[in-house]
């Protein structure tokens, strides 16, 4: 029984395996395709050419080494300011600032979210406590 049951968990794991490496090669096909047609590779464009899913893109390091590589050579690179231009300097300043305030507004979001979430945790133990007690939410009467 268990040399049946060794057998065909050997079979699964293989079809699997032969499944895996048969998207990673049409990924990688996708991925040539998308070059020579001169279009940008990206994770979305390579997904919609091999019929993969985006989980398996970047599940499999190779595949996301490679699209990262791609898409970073192709993304241009941002004009240098000109150095006496103190309107784009100015601005550069405004939208570094700008990126850090929001960052700190979401980490900042985040820790409130889950403090409140640790309160309503706490509460439901109280009120779970109070009942277990025999408390009615009713004030005694005197």
């Amino acid at each position: 029984m268990t040399d049946l049951r060794a057998r065909r968990t050997a079979v699964l794991a293989a079809a699997a395996k032969a499944k895996s490496d048969a998207k990673a090669e049409d990924a990688d096909q996708a991925i040539r395709r998308l070059i020579r047609r001169g279009e940008p590779v990206t994770f979305q464009a390579v997904q919609r050419e091999a019929g993969v899913s985006h989980a398996f893109l970047y599940g499999h390091s190779g595949l996301r080494a490679r699209i990262e590589q791609l898409r970073a050579q192709a993304r241009p690179r941002p004009a240098q300011p000109a150095g006496n231009d103190s309107e784009n300097t100015l601005v550069l300043a405004l939208t570094s600032q700008i990126t850090h305030l929001k960052k700190q507004h979401r980490d900042e979001n985040q820790a409130l979210r889950a403090a409140l979430e640790q309160a309503h945790g706490e509460n439901l133990q109280l009120r779970r406590e109070l009942t277990r007690l025999g408390w009615t939410g009713q004030p005694a009467t005197p």
